[in-house]
């Protein structure tokens, strides 16, 4: 299948190391140069500046988002609408609303809509999927998972720091992600509380989000994202009436990755512990792509889709509306 990307960074980069045998053709950028670096890569890829152009182009069979958040809702609607199969990058836009448009138009058409949840792939998560589908912790009853990084010299002059083209801070940034995953293991979230706020960066969006989210049985999931976690970290537990899991590290930076699997006794007190470490490289973005390429030979809706991405968003602007912010949009 031919593929182009829209977003040359360093996520798409990231993307275009892990097609599977797809073919690169086409490598689009506003800034020409990244587009150029990129397309140098891949003989025969087109180097091109204005993602329309590559939209009109009907050999073209998958397009990769990869763009800052003010674009993505835009580019996947045109992908859409000229029957694409289409991989946004979370958090697939900057509100709920740009996305309901695409819903729409998305039933009419042929294309598949995959959003980059990548968290979901990876080895640990893999891992913890099968372990609750084999009834291993019994009835889930809560989440607790922290996610984090410390930022960088002049982050707080870099585009995510402006809401007209993030949609906002950490919360839409790593927040995204723990939302998902929660939503992953726990479903639809029907009580959304929470804080946002910006304690260290000198910007106008949030460095720190905290929520508190229930679903109708009242299971719960007690998040916060930020970025002034001066070590980085990722961290998710998962609690059932029989067990708990563990998942700490994502690789680099956030440590080894790591799965702790703790079953408990029946007379109580310590439980048998099981632990799963995964200091190899990191596959959940080849894994992602090979499970959309499933999803487009099978003509199945994909697992992370425009419906996950939207109940995300609408959770981040209630806190957001709730703590003051605008979103920009």
């Amino acid at each position: 299948m031919k593929v182009a990307i829209v977003g040359c960074g360093l996520i798409g980069q990231k993307r275009a190391s892990h097609l599977l045998g797809c073919e690169l053709v086409a490598c689009v950028d506003q800034t020409s140069d990244k587009a150029k670096q990129l397309a140098e890569k891949f003989p025969g890829a087109k180097a091109l500046s204005d993602w329309r152009e590559m939209i009109q182009d009907k050999s073209i069979d998958i397009v990769i988002v990869a763009t800052p958040h003010v674009s993505l809702a835009e580019i996947t609607r045109a992908a859409v609408a000229t029957n694409k199969h289409v991989l946004v990058e979370k958090p697939a836009a900057r509100v709920a609303h740009e996305l309901e448009e695409i819903i729409q138009l998305n039933k009419q058409s042929k294309s598949l809509v995959r959003v980059g949840f990548n968290h979901r792939y990876h080895r640990a998560f893999r891992q913890a999927k099968k372990l609750v589908a084999e009834n291993a912790l019994g009835e889930l009853m809560f989440v607790r998972a922290r996610y984090g990084h410390g930022g960088r010299v002049g982050y707080d002059k870099e585009w995510r720091a402006r809401p007209e083209i993030s949609g906002g801070g950490e919360l839409i940034d790593q927040g995204v992600h723990l939302i998902d995953l929660a939503r992953l293991f726990l479903g639809d979230f029907t009580d959304v509380q929470g804080h946002a706020h910006t304690y260290f960066w000198e910007m106008p969006v949030d460095d720190n989000g905290f929520l508190l989210l229930k679903t109708a049985k009242k299971q719960t999931a007690f998040l916060h994202a930020s970025c002034t976690e001066w070590k980085n970290t990722f961290s998710f537990e998962i609690f059932g009436r029989d067990g708990k899991i563990d998942i700490n590290g994502l690789g680099g930076s956030y440590g080894v990755e790591r799965l702790s699997y703790y079953k408990m006794s029946k007379a109580m007190g310590p439980p048998e512990t099981f632990i799963w470490e995964y200091p190899m490289q990191d596959d959940s973005w080849e894994f992602e792509f090979s499970e959309f390429l499933e999803d487009i030979k099978h003509n199945r809706q994909p697992a992370a889709g425009l419906l996950d991405a939207h109940a995300a968003l609408k959770i981040v602007e209630k806190i957001y509306k709730d703590s003051g912010y605008d979103s920009g949009a």
